[in-house]
């Protein structure tokens, strides 16, 4: 099932099913011209969030149609948004302390789906499935690449029985990194 807002805690920051993940609507005014989107308030997340969240790196991903990735949890808070393309994402909370642990939320990403971004916190492992490609995936983290291990890095499989994540296609249509395929179960 795909996420649809609804908790609006504050200014188009909408709180979901996994304790510390948001969806967050964005603002689109498009003219002859094209568009101008606000993609995020960041002192306003810092607010709903409780942290602050200083960006240290910006990542770039383009992906193929029916390319899977993740399920990553990497030792940082990242802040993703598609701009081009759309994908199917789930997100998984690993955190074994947490009272959502084991949840899970998709969402559909981009084009044809929801506008907006996602907030997901460290231990949240983060997925996705694209659907309408080339997909431009684009996120900006709390630390950099060499430091993301210090807060923790899991690798777990796209097809966990445990998370049960109905993903659009069969495994077979998938394009998978080794990685990936060789990830462990809960």
């Amino acid at each position: 099932m795909n996420y649809t807002p609804q908790a609006e805690i504050k200014n188009g920051i909408f709180k979901t099913a996994i304790d510390g993940l948001y969806y967050i609507e964005r603002s689109l005014h498009t003219d002859d011209r094209g568009f101008f989107s606000e993609v995020a308030r960041i002192p306003e997340l810092d607010t709903v969030t409780g942290n602050q969240f200083v960006v240290k790196q910006v990542n770039h991903a383009r992906s193929d149609i029916n390319v899977a990735r993740g399920i990553h949890a990497e030792g940082w808070n990242k802040f993703i948004f598609v701009t081009q393309g759309s994908c199917f994402a789930a997100l998984a909370d690993l955190r074994k302390d947490s009272s959502t642990f084991k949840a899970v939320e998709t969402f559909q990403l981009g084009e044809g789906g929801l506008p907006g971004s996602i907030y997901v916190p460290m231990g949240v492992g983060n997925s996705y499935l694209v659907t309408q490609g080339p997909m431009d995936y684009v996120y900006f983290v709390d630390r950099l690449y060499a430091d993301r291990d210090t807060g923790g890095d899991a690798a777990l499989s796209l097809f966990d029985p445990e998370l049960n994540i109905q993903w659009p296609i069969g495994t077979e249509d998938m394009i998978i990194s080794e990685r990936d395929k060789n990830s462990v179960t809960l």
